[in-house]
């Protein structure tokens, strides 16, 4: 076993990889996984039980889109096998207690994210050559953060990012199923677009409101790919992180521990489920990525429902289905206090049904509750345009005008300068980077130059100087907070509409008497008003 007892002298190798493998907490799952995948005899692993460790198995694959590569469902039956040829050195009998440590600190252990980023590539480079397709991939050394150059495909791009789907895929339902499920490829063309866009010098003339990425002949250079993944989806190489750990964690759980976690699975198969929403699978999955925090992980769960955590809890407001306007959108998200995501999709152009309007989907990330308030507020947020092109903007540090949430005045109290009723973000009053009239029938996007708060960046293609007005279609917000956060809000709900209900009602008996009612008094002052009314004591 990988554990050693304090008799047996331990080398220094050996003292150097686990203290390497301890630094990431994961020293005992290893002790464990290799116990039980390791030969007694040998005491080491056998090269194809620990291939077999890394297997994805599903029933078949669907597809948002109409394109899948032949050679796709050959490259994850390949995946185990390059992950080991990589990472984990074999020996005569196997793969050694030292090794297997090693083996992991190289895909897991602490290092920056562009080393991750280059293993990613690496694995995927060595898994397209062994299905036969050539690689345009050149690494200089061996060495994780060696420098990658060559080039990609759009369409050689898109089954990378596949491949990082399947790994967040896998190593979320591998700990809830221990059966195979239906895997659903979703559409991440606007990742695609993106990095098209960025990684080109004519991806600013690309039509991207009709284009199909599979026919594109361009080259994507490796450097500027490792360039924009950085920027744009830092959390990517997580995906193949998070994979191997989960892989090899749930070797060392016991099947007794494997079987109780597996009666909490729900249908792992959601793309269809969400393909009405605005937040499908794909548009979720691309926000995951863009963010260091715990939210990523909340917005999976819309991707990968479970039972008791089903997405359809966090959708708290649809104008869809909830109506629009700025009051049937405040009474369905009153009272959550957490972090909220708010899309929304519009039209630009010319009149509705015309051939030449543009659809598109924005959004905006805030870390608190919405607040009626006649000014900017909030901490943190993000603006994303998540279609046809996916792109983040985080906040720029120079100001703080993140939300902007304003009913009307309750009171019919006299305004000399009102302020603008509805929703906005980013900017200043007036001049918002985004912003949402209070019947959610139009929204106004600003040139980026207004605004100081998020990161500079157009948020619909061929933007331009001009603000663009468009005719909002449909509204989403999903609530980020989690189980507590939606308990606290249904219990405000409840609340406030025991309070409601208690002050429609009347009490008769206080207008038993005629002389107490309040008709009464009214009739009296409007026939003789000079009357004085001499207060009884």
């Amino acid at each position: 076993m990988g554990a050693s007892s304090s008799t047996e002298q331990v080398s220094a190798e050996q003292r150097e990889a686990e203290t390497l493998a301890a630094s990431t907490g994961a020293l005992p799952m290893l002790q464990k996984s290799f116990s039980r995948l390791s030969n007694p005899e040998t005491k080491a692993i056998p090269l194809t039980s620990l291939q077999e460790c890394f297997c994805i198995a599903f029933n078949n694959a669907k597809c948002e889109t109409p394109y899948v590569p032949d050679y796709f469902l050959q490259l994850l039956d390949q995946l185990g096998p390059s992950i080991v040829d990589l990472f984990f050195v074999a020996e005569k009998g196997g793969i050694s207690w030292v090794e297997f440590v090693r083996g992991y600190t190289k895909c897991c252990g602490r290092m920056s994210a562009s080393m991750s980023l280059g293993a990613l590539m690496s694995v995927f480079s060595v898994t397209t050559v062994k299905v036969g397709m050539p690689s345009k991939l050149q690494f200089e050394s061996d060495d994780a953060d060696c420098k990658i150059s060559g080039s990609l495909r759009p369409n050689e791009l898109l089954v990378l990012l596949w491949m990082c789907w399947i790994m967040t895929w896998s190593s979320r339902i591998s700990k809830f199923s221990n059966g195979k499920l239906n895997l659903d490829l979703p559409d991440i063309n606007n990742l695609v677009l993106s990095a098209i866009v960025s990684c080109t010098e004519g991806g600013s003339d690309l039509n991207v409101w009709d284009c199909d990425i599979t026919r594109l002949e361009v080259q994507l250079p490796a450097g500027k790919i490792h360039t924009w993944a950085l920027n744009t989806v830092p959390n990517l190489a997580d995906c193949f992180v998070q994979f191997v750990h989960v892989k090899l964690q749930n070797t060392a759980t016991s099947e007794s521990e494997m079987e109780a976690s597996s009666s909490s699975v729900s249908d792992v198969s959601s793309a269809k489920s969400c393909d009405a929403r605005l937040l499908t699978c794909g548009r979720a999955w691309a926000i995951s990525l863009s963010p260091r925090s715990t939210i990523g992980q909340e917005i999976l769960r819309v991707c990968f429902p479970r039972d008791g955590e089903g997405s359809e809890e966090s959708l708290l407001y649809r104008s869809s289905l909830h109506g629009k306007g700025l009051n049937r959108f405040w009474s369905n998200i009153e009272g959550y206090h957490g972090p909220m995501l708010m899309l929304i999709s519009a039209s630009s152009g010319n009149s509705e049904g015309s051939t030449n309007s543009r659809r598109w989907i924005i959004g905006a990330l805030t870390q608190q509750g919405f607040e009626n308030k006649d000014m900017f507020y909030g901490n943190s947020g993000n603006l994303y345009a998540l279609s046809p092109v996916f792109h983040s903007f985080s906040p720029s540090g120079k100001e703080k005008n993140f939300v902007y949430s304003h009913l009307h005045p309750t009171g019919r109290v006299y305004e000399p300068h009102p302020k603008p009723v509805g929703i906005a973000f980013g900017g200043t009053i007036g001049n918002e980077r985004i912003f949402i009239d209070e019947d959610f029938a139009r929204v106004t996007v600003h040139h980026h130059a207004v605004d100081k708060t998020y990161q500079p960046g157009s948020l619909i293609p061929d933007q331009g100087f001009l603000p663009v007005e468009a005719r909002v279609l449909d509204v989403e917000v999903w609530g980020l907070g989690g189980r507590t956060a939606k308990e606290v809000q249904i219990s405000y709900q409840k609340r406030e509409q025991l309070f409601t209900e208690q002050r429609r009602k009347v009490d008769l008996k206080t207008f038993a008497s005629w002389d107490d009612s309040p008709e009464k008094m009214m009739m009296d002052t409007m026939s003789d008003p000079n009357r004085v009314n001499r207060e009884d004591r």
